[in-house]
């Protein structure tokens, strides 16, 4: 689908003018985006959130559209967009029918910092009354370390266990870190 407009060659800096004006970009601007969803007036900073959220809806469409296991870049992309600017742990779980389609996004619990309670109880309450084959789980380490704790590792395993008991499949597990999202599956942890 081509748009006409090309804005692949702007600078961060002149696309963001594009979206706030060139002064409060040029002001905003140093050298990162991360403070553009944390700071300036709130008039800028609400026009940033609603484009991170469009992006967001944009992103969930494609993964909608498809089945998750062919497009897995775009699951880490709407992940990104999703944790984005949260200064909490939260946990998501995205439920799928037999044949990989999303069935529904559905942040389940928030904590605080640095930790958050999941409860197997609920995660397989959910699975059951979207009627979901299949789950990917995903959570955020606002700290920015991607890298996945032993309580990550053993809550992943709970789940695994609990959801097999009612035929659901856990297909992966993300921990998203800023930019980097970590895959359980790629690093062999299911």
């Amino acid at each position: 689908m081509t748009t006409g407009f090309n804005y692949a060659p702007l600078s961060d800096r002149e696309l963001l003018g594009r979206l706030i004006g060139v002064r409060a970009a040029t002001r905003l601007y140093q050298g990162s985006l991360q403070p553009l969803f944390t700071g300036g007036d709130a008039s800028e900073q609400e026009k940033c959130a609603v484009a991170r959220e469009l992006v967001r809806r944009w992103l969930h469409e494609e993964i909608k559209r498809d089945t998750l296991l062919s497009a897995p870049a775009a699951v880490r992309e709407y992940l990104r967009i999703h944790f984005a600017g949260r200064d909490y742990e939260a946990f998501v779980v995205i439920l799928v029918d037999s044949q990989n389609r999303l069935i529904a996004v559905k942040e389940l619990f928030r904590g605080t910092l640095t930790q958050t309670s999941v409860y197997p109880r609920e995660v397989v309450k959910e699975a059951l009354t979207r009627s979901a084959a299949a789950v990917i789980f995903a959570h955020n380490h606002p700290s920015g370390v991607a890298e996945p704790s032993r309580a990550d590792e053993t809550l992943t395993q709970a789940l695994k266990q609990a959801l097999s008991l009612v035929d659901v499949r856990v297909l992966d597990h993300f921990i998203v870190a800023g930019a980097t999202v970590l895959s359980f599956a790629e690093r062999g942890l299911l």
